[in-house]
């Protein structure tokens, strides 16, 4: 059963009682929130995935519940709870959806360690991924949607989760979060994207959620191998520029964006040794979103 075959009755319902149980790849994650910002962003951003049954047993229990005292009654608040204990500083109501998007990747990043985690996104053509690791500010996400938008298969925005036992990379379709002026970027360059509301003045500046593909969310049993890895870094009217990064230096930049490669001890570092090996590694500048696409449509036609 799809998300979106849920009543909005059903789903506040569900959402109320902690029984709503959603398969996002290889996790399930039972939800629980009254709050309406985040029953109006799973309707809007999770309409095509599958619910699990309620005999499934769930990764993680996470709650997003109002917050206590006279907050309740002159300033609306949101929390993250889990397992009965609250993991981040109480934020305003309005933030409730992104709180939850953001309490999900600190569920699989603390806790998910028979993958490697690697702040990045991930895409594929067929089962050949294409990993772009940077740091905030640098355009990965603004590339990864309009790369998502213009047929590129979405395994993830933020998580790249890369299997420990075999080296094959997960799919973790889930929305993809544009901040600031990349939410009218994308907008303009693709009409028919669809935007959860903007998160207005959060940490992170204003943030709005794009809704993934259905054919992305329908594929999430389909692994790929990771095949490119090039770091982005969008500048202002450059012209775009692709220099070949040193497999040494690339590992390095993988490490330092692994969540938990220290933990893996030296399985991670052979990991991450065997994932360059594997790549053709890149460092790429754009200031031209389209020169960026024809870029990568040229990569992935490449044998």
């Amino acid at each position: 059963m799809r998300l979106r075959e849920l009543s909005p009755g059903e789903l506040a319902r569900r959402l109320h009682a902690g029984e709503l149980r959603l398969h996002t790849g290889p996790f399930v994650f039972r939800l629980q929130s009254p709050h309406r910002e985040v029953q109006a962003g799973i309707q809007a951003m999770y309409a095509e995935h599958r619910l699990a049954d309620p005999s499934e047993p769930a990764d993680f229990a996470l709650q997003i519940v109002p917050g206590k005292g006279l907050h309740r009654v002159w300033h609306r608040q949101a929390c993250f709870v889990f397992d009965d204990r609250a993991i981040f500083e109480p934020l305003p109501a309005a933030h409730a959806f992104a709180l939850l998007e953001w309490s999900m990747n600190w569920c699989i990043s603390s806790h998910a360690h028979q993958y490697l985690i690697v702040h990045a996104a991930v895409l594929a053509r067929g089962d050949r991924a294409l990993l772009l690791p940077a740091p905030p500010g640098s355009g990965k996400s603004t590339l990864c949607a309009a790369l998502m938008l213009s047929g590129w298969r979405l395994l993830s925005d933020e998580l790249t989760l890369v299997r420990m036992s075999d080296g094959w990379i997960d799919p973790l379709v889930r929305p993809v979060s544009l901040k600031n002026r990349s939410i009218g970027v994308i907008d303009a360059r693709f009409p028919a994207a669809r935007f959860s509301a903007v998160t207005r003045d959060t940490s992170k500046g204003d943030v709005a959620h794009l809704q993934p593909p259905a054919d992305a969310v329908a594929a999430m049993n389909m692994r790929a191998r990771a095949r490119w890895i090039v770091q982005p870094r969008w500048q202002a009217d450059a012209p775009l520029q692709l220099t070949r990064r040193p497999r040494a230096s690339a590992a390095v930049e993988l490490a330092r964006n692994a969540f938990n490669f220290a933990l893996q001890g030296q399985e991670g570092f052979e990991l991450v040794a065997d994932l360059v090996t594997a790549c053709d590694c890149h460092d790429l500048v754009y200031g031209n979103l389209d020169e960026a696409l024809a870029h990568f449509e040229a990569l992935a036609a490449a044998p």
